[in-house]
């Protein structure tokens, strides 16, 4: 005799609290999210109002010329923040006085990265206009979300 799954009494159900954790969870998620998108926008609109967009100019030049850059810089960014996050230590050049060891930009899987010529011009612009006040670090996030929007675009 064959049954069917229909005979078989209904599981009980049991209750889950597992909606009471996630709930605080998604909330402070969704409150950090907030946070940090006010922290990005306009973040040197007082110390250097013209570093968006004098970093976004240098990034549209560029990728105006040679569309294969925007990928390049957002993999540039991804690679600069794998490493003990994103401080700009990729753009760094092996020099005499330095530890040994080679630096990030010189490790095997970062020998691919392109774009660093972007971020160099970028940085000049800036430092043009408000020397000393925007980090390399800074420069590269932008350019990297400048790339992404242009090809967006």
């Amino acid at each position: 005799m064959m049954m069917s799954f229909t005979q078989y009494p209904p599981m009980p159900r049991r209750r889950s609290c597992h909606g009471l954790f996630l709930l605080p969870l998604l909330l402070l998620l969704l409150q950090t999210a907030e946070l940090s998108q006010a922290q990005v926008l306009n973040f040197y609109g007082l110390s250097c109002p013209g570093a968006e967009t004098t970093v976004t100019a240098a990034v549209s030049a560029a990728v105006r010329k040679d569309p294969s850059l925007a990928p390049a810089l957002l993999r540039l960014m991804f690679h600069d923040c794998f490493v003990q996050g994103c401080d700009g230590s990729i753009l760094l050049d092996q020099t005499a006085g330095m530890a040994a060891g080679p630096v990030e930009k010189a490790a095997g899987p970062n020998q691919s990265v392109r774009g660093y010529e972007v971020i160099d011009a970028a940085k000049a612009a800036v430092e043009a206009i408000c020397p000393g006040v925007v980090s390399c670090a800074d420069i590269v996030a932008l350019a990297a979300r400048d790339a992404v929007v242009l090809v967006q675009s």
